[in-house]
């Protein structure tokens, strides 16, 4: 049997593990790809094939090494607590948090279920992957008090189901895992206001695991969307589907009143706090930051306020900046002439007439645009990547600024076990947008999503803390909407594409939610920018 691994033809013996072309002793290729699927490595080899050995750089290698990780914790704490019901979801400064469904960790819990990882990562134990009935599945789930998997199995509509055997425990996290205990020594795992917080190895770190950040106005907006989901039965894949099934309608204007109270809120404080020169909106990618500026624009009207919106993608420079990889770096900050944005912010903040400039994207070049003069106590609204950066708007004071972060903070799991990843909300987002509105492929699309995140740590993440106000555009029934749109793109990927695993693990958690009828959501909804039919359509 001739396998390329790595590049380098060898035969083997028909039947082997994967596992077996890893020299011993090595702990750090922990997973694989088998004629590019993603696989473990027990998986056995019976045709020729080509097999790539994946570890700490890869994404997907990576999402592996993760979960094995949350199954670890959730094992330690089983075993140390049995009675314990603990949930899992993703945390500020890019860890995991296991929190108690009631109450919260103590320093001595913490400190036996700490003991008790350390004790299970010596131990080695072997991830034995079992395929068997979902019948079977869901006895064992039900005897052992995993309610809320026993709920979501309902909308599985695959007849088998899999599972991971270690240690006489027995869990599914929904990927592969690493083949044994042994192999999760590189985390952080510390206690920090009641909660466990799981920190892990990142492949865009290259395997580093970075420090973490305290991010209290994240946390706080954390914690406010895990309480309307508590109240609205919507931390789950299961409690969402019961909110479809039983007055999709209605979820639907629940979901969109939250976003109206959160406007009211809003344009309160912009008004309250006055004197407002400049609105600074800024949020990565696919957050909605287009028709949550027109809203708000439309909002602050309604008050009286008029404010003029201004494109900083009219400020570009005839330059260009280039990435590592050596292409254009759209993104960077030094593209946009700083110094005549902020010289015309600050001129129009004085009510003097301006004449803006005008970016032509196809010359590449700056010509002359509108001339404009604000109306008394108009402020200007900016949005985009780096509007928060105080570089771009130092010529105005920070008294005379209103600053907003937009992004869709999600507390939304498959099961108490395995929380859905905001980054993967926002990519589905992005996929169905740009297919409807540009004619984008899928895989132009997710080949542009590394580039995309790359922007966002560098641009985005390190101005968020400290804004006036933090709105969170999440919709909870919008997995319904996204599912019928995104899949068959999804599905579209072939299996020769470095994309075909991330697509696979998208459909892998849309496929549990039901569909919703679109046709009830409001022409104003912030998801109608993705999905098409919105009111603010230019």
């Amino acid at each position: 049997m001739s396998i390329i691994v790595n590049g380098c033809e060898k035969e083997y013996v028909k039947g082997m593990k994967v596992l077996d072309l890893v020299d011993k002793g090595t702990r750090d290729i922990f997973s694989c790809k088998v004629n590019n699927k993603l696989r473990d490595l027990s998986y056995r080899l019976n045709d020729d094939c080509v097999v790539e050995l994946l570890g700490f750089d890869d994404d997907d290698s990576i999402r592996v090494y993760e979960a094995s990780l949350r199954y670890l914790i959730v094992m330690a704490i089983k075993e140390v607590f049995p009675s314990f019901i603990v949930n899992c979801d993703y945390y500020m400064s890019r860890s995991i948090c296991f929190k108690l469904e009631e109450g919260s960790f103590t320093e001595e819990q913490f400190e036996k279920i700490f003991q008790k990882v350390k004790e299970i990562v010596e131990g080695d134990y072997p991830f034995v992957r079992e395929t068997i009935d979902k019948e079977s599945v869901l006895k064992y789930y039900d005897d052992n008090g995993f309610k809320d998997k026993v709920e979501v199995f309902q909308y599985r509509k695959e007849k088998e189901a899999h599972i991971y055997k270690c240690h006489d425990y027995i869990n599914y996290m929904y990927s592969y895992m690493v083949p044994s205990t042994g192999y999760l020594t590189r985390y952080k795992l510390f206690l920090y206001k009641g909660k466990i917080v799981l920190q892990y190895p990142r492949a865009e770190e290259k395997g580093d695991i970075p420090d973490f950040v305290e991010e209290a106005t994240y946390e706080d907006t954390l914690v406010k969307s895990n309480e309307w989901g508590k109240k609205m039965n919507t931390l789950t894949v299961s409690g969402i589907n019961k909110n479809v099934s039983s007055n999709g309608k209605s979820f639907i204007m629940k979901c969109e009143e939250r976003h109206e109270r959160a406007m009211k809120e809003l344009v309160d404080k912009i008004v309250e706090k006055g004197k407002i020169k400049l609105i600074a909106i800024a949020g990565p990618s696919s957050s909605g930051k287009t028709t949550f500026s027109n809203k708000l624009r439309r909002e602050l009207e309604k008050r009286g306020i008029y404010p003029v919106k201004i494109s900083m993608d009219d400020y570009y420079l005839d330059r260009t900046n280039f990435t590592e990889d050596g292409k254009i770096d759209f993104e960077d900050i030094n593209l946009i002439d700083i110094s005549l944005f902020n010289s015309d912010l600050k001129k129009l903040s004085d009510g003097e007439e301006v004449v803006l400039p005008k970016f032509d994207f196809v010359t590449k070049k700056r010509f002359v645009g509108e001339k404009i003069k604000l109306k008394e106590n108009a402020p200007i609204i900016i949005e985009g990547i780096h509007a928060l950066n105080e570089r771009l708007t130092s010529s105005i004071p920070r008294e005379n600024k209103f600053e907003i972060y937009i992004g869709p903070h999600i507390q939304i799991n498959i099961d108490n076990h395995n929380p859905i990843s905001v980054t993967h909300l926002r990519l589905i987002r992005r996929l169905v947008r740009d297919y409807r509105c540009r004619g984008a492929d899928v895989v132009h699309t997710l080949s542009l999503w590394h580039s995309v995140r790359r922007g966002e740590f560098k641009w985005i993440y390190d101005n968020q803390e400290g804004v006036d106000f933090v709105y969170n555009s999440v919709l909870d029934y919008e997995f319904c909407v996204m599912k019928k749109y995104a899949v068959p793109l999804l599905k579209s990927v072939k299996q020769d594409s470095e994309y075909y695993n991330l697509s696979r693990t998208l459909i892998k958690y849309l496929k549990y939610f039901i569909d919703i009828d679109d046709s009830d959501i409001p022409s104003d909804s912030l998801i109608r920018e993705f999905i098409g039919n919105s009111c603010f359509s230019e």
